[in-house]
């Protein structure tokens, strides 16, 4: 397997960029023994107009609420995030690669309370590809996890925690152990809830159905992305709880996330999933996204943050004539 991480010279850290090598904590950081960071999954698309970031600021804005939950305060504003994050772009001479922000408690003390450690903020870049392998466009097999997500009472499913995320490990260790290329786990109430990083969808009778936030998911921002393109298309769209069984009958189901982005699912429990994958709406979407993303298709939606200040700068004067 090759180094993502080769050839990036640069990381970002609390408000200067440092060599790849020097980006180190401490092993008794708070974060390593008690999870107690927030983070944020973010692509930066190579589009015909330059390096473009998608959905930036709704990423960072995710990023602060996560960390309001966790009162943990964030020395820096969301547009010096945001530029942050394109400077570390520029730095590393990239065009299209993945943006991880992540803000978590340091080294201070050690025990439960996290509050006499102090906040660290750094920013990570690197070229990651399709995040379910090179033919996920063509269709993935995942299985129903006998792993539960964790219970909105709990903790916050809606706040982007890396402690939640040893729940996904589970279930996708679970899936990858029984030859899966993804799991889904149900909510406490035994409804669909997401993947181990993905939100999911399901086309039936050609609506378009999601589980809603109240399922114990992440309201991802690629989630809200698809909701979004297909009103735009005049696909119905209904935000319901999903039982297990109707993922085995339903005639499209897809995984959406930042890294998976849209991803069609073949089977679920080797049961195949409708007559083909991906199917018409999932194909519709996608056709969508992807144009979006790849600057084909107008930014109706101001969905694209250009990396470069000057692109910044050229779209708001457009915008403003």
């Amino acid at each position: 397997m090759s180094n993502p991480f080769a050839g990036i010279r640069w990381i970002w850290k609390n408000g200067q960029l440092i060599d790849f090598e020097k980006a180190t904590v401490h092993v008794l950081s708070h974060a390593l023994h008690y999870g107690s960071g927030v983070f944020e999954g973010i692509r930066c698309y190579n589009t015909q107009q330059g390096p473009a970031v998608f959905r930036l600021l709704e990423h960072l804005q995710r990023l602060e609420s996560s960390a309001k939950v966790y009162r943990m305060p964030i020395a820096f504003s969301t547009e010096e995030l945001a530029e942050a994050c394109c400077e570390t772009v520029r730095a590393n001479e990239l065009e299209a690669c993945y943006i991880r922000p992540i803000v978590f408690r340091g080294l201070g003390t050690l025990g439960v309370n996290p509050l006499r450690s102090p906040v660290e903020v750094f920013i990570a870049v690197w070229n990651w590809g399709k995040y379910l392998g090179d033919e996920a466009e063509q269709g993935v097999e995942a299985c129903v996890s006998s792993w539960r997500r964790v219970t909105p009472d709990s903790m916050p499913a809606t706040a982007k925690a890396t402690g939640i995320y040893l729940n996904g490990q589970l279930i996708k260790m679970e899936a990858l152990a029984n030859g899966y290329a993804e799991g889904i786990g149900l909510d406490a109430r035994g409804f669909v809830s997401e993947g181990s990083g993905e939100n999911v969808f399901l086309v039936v009778d050609g609506a378009l159905i999601t589980p809603p936030v109240a399922s114990s998911i992440l309201s991802g921002i690629t989630r809200d992305t698809v909701l979004t393109l297909a009103r735009d298309l005049g696909i119905p769209v209904r935000e319901e709880v999903v039982p297990r069984g109707l993922l085995y009958s339903a005639d499209e189901v897809f995984f959406t996330g930042t890294a998976a982005e849209i991803t069609p699912i073949r089977s679920i429990d080797r049961i195949p999933v409708g007559r083909a994958c991906p199917g018409e709406v999932t194909r519709r979407l996608l056709a969508e996204f992807k144009g979006i993303t790849s600057g084909e298709i107008g930014d109706r939606h101001g969905w694209l943050y250009p990396v470069h200040s000057a692109v910044r700068a050229e779209v708001r004067e457009a915008t403003a004539l």
